[in-house]
Order: structure tokens, then sequence, then C-alpha cells
């Protein structure tokens, strides 16, 4: 039902060709697309994609430039394959610190595709982080002062709410870590690792993946 995925090594993947970073995700941003109708075609209901965290402020003020550049193209250059592949489109995270003309253009997609579309759900998170984003959900739940606090109201709460919890993730790049991503939706969630970067990610990867996962026994605590 639900992948997520944390697309990483876009910058050592640049350096291997001995380009500057940007060029490497530049790379990453074509490889969404591939991988994305990939699994608007497989049945796979909601595709998560790790694209800005809250940590990545921390970047080089002209990556962090670059990458806000590159998101806007890509949001106004992939509305028609979001609508030619009944592709819906959601974000996830505090967008409320990303530009002015950002927010629009996340807002218009999200409002369009939602309207004429009904397959695949991909989830991009922007400006997300996992803690903040229960940080966010706690404020929300204290000013509710008859709600009571619970797994079943955090859920209804968090910025996935209404999508099922993740049942596959996988981390491309080489690094063994879940860097603040869906970590309450991820409780559960067969953990895949590959040293592929991912600019160089392939849909046979990807389903190799998926093969194993049918074949992982997922017990949820029980016998």
């Amino acid at each position: 039902m639900h992948l997520a995925l944390i697309m990483d090594g876009n910058g050592r993947w640049a350096k291997q060709h001995l380009k500057p970073r940007i060029f490497g995700h530049k790379e990453g941003a074509k490889k969404i697309r591939e991988i994305t109708e990939f699994c608007a075609k497989s049945g796979i209901k909601y595709l998560s994609l790790y694209a800005f965290s809250t940590e990545n402020w921390k970047r080089p003020k002209a990556e962090v430039e670059y990458l806000m550049k590159l998101l806007g193209e890509y949001l106004v250059k992939e509305r028609q394959t979001y609508l030619e592949s009944n592709i819906v489109f959601k974000s996830i995270g505090d967008i409320s610190k990303l530009s002015l003309e950002l927010q629009q253009e996340i807002k218009s997609l999200e409002t369009q595709t939602q309207a004429e579309c009904n397959g695949l759900t991909q989830i991009l998170a922007l400006n997300y982080g996992a803690k903040d984003e229960l940080r966010r959900t706690f404020m929300i739940l204290r000013q509710k002062q008859e709600c009571e606090i619970n797994e079943e109201s955090i859920a209804q709460t968090l910025d996935t709410s209404g999508i099922p919890d993740v049942d596959m993730l996988v981390r491309t790049g080489g690094e063994m870590r879940l860097s603040n991503f869906l970590l309450w939706q991820s409780a559960y969630a067969e953990l895949f690792f590959t040293q592929t970067l991912w600019p160089s990610f392939s849909v046979q990867e990807l389903e190799s993946m998926i093969a194993e996962f049918y074949q992982r026994n997922r017990r949820f605590g029980g016998l």
C-alpha cells in the first residue's frame, strides 16, 4: 500500500561524474518521475519521497537556493505528468518556511490533482522532519481541550492523516538510518538499504526489493 523512499546520494553521484553537486540533484529529480510512474503502474497506492528535510537548511546557501529553484521547476514541469498518469500530489512538512510562490504552486498542484485524479498518491516531504511533525501534532492536540491524546488522535493529526502507515521503506546511497523520516508511520515498515546512489537507482532494483518484501513474514509484534 505505502512505499517510502529516502533519496540519498545525489551529491556523491555528481562527484563520481566530476560534476557539481547541483548536477546530481537535477539528475535525481529525473529519477523521481521514473520511479513514480513505475509505482503508479504497479498498483502501489502511496509513494512518499523525502525531498527536503528540516535539517537540509544547514547546507550551503547556494545549494539550498538551487534546490528551491529545482523544486519550483519540477512542480510546473511535472503537472501534466501527474494528470496524464492519474497521480494525486500531496505535500507533507511545514511549507510555510518556503517562498510564497512555491507554497502557491504546491497548493495549486494539490488542489488540481485531488480534483481530477484518483490513482497513486505521491507524497513529497518538503521542509519535513518527523520530530517537527510530532511537535506540531502535539501543539494542535493540546489546543483541543476535549481531545484525548492516544494513538488514534495522534495519527489523525499527523501530516499523513488518512494515509496508511508505511509498509516498505527504502534508502539509497549506502547509509543505514532513517534520518528523521516518517518515524511514527514507519513503526512496522520493512526496511531496505542499498549502496546505489539515487540517480542510479533503477526500476529493476526496486522490483527486486518488492519481490523480497513479499517473502518477508510481517508479524506486527505477534507470533
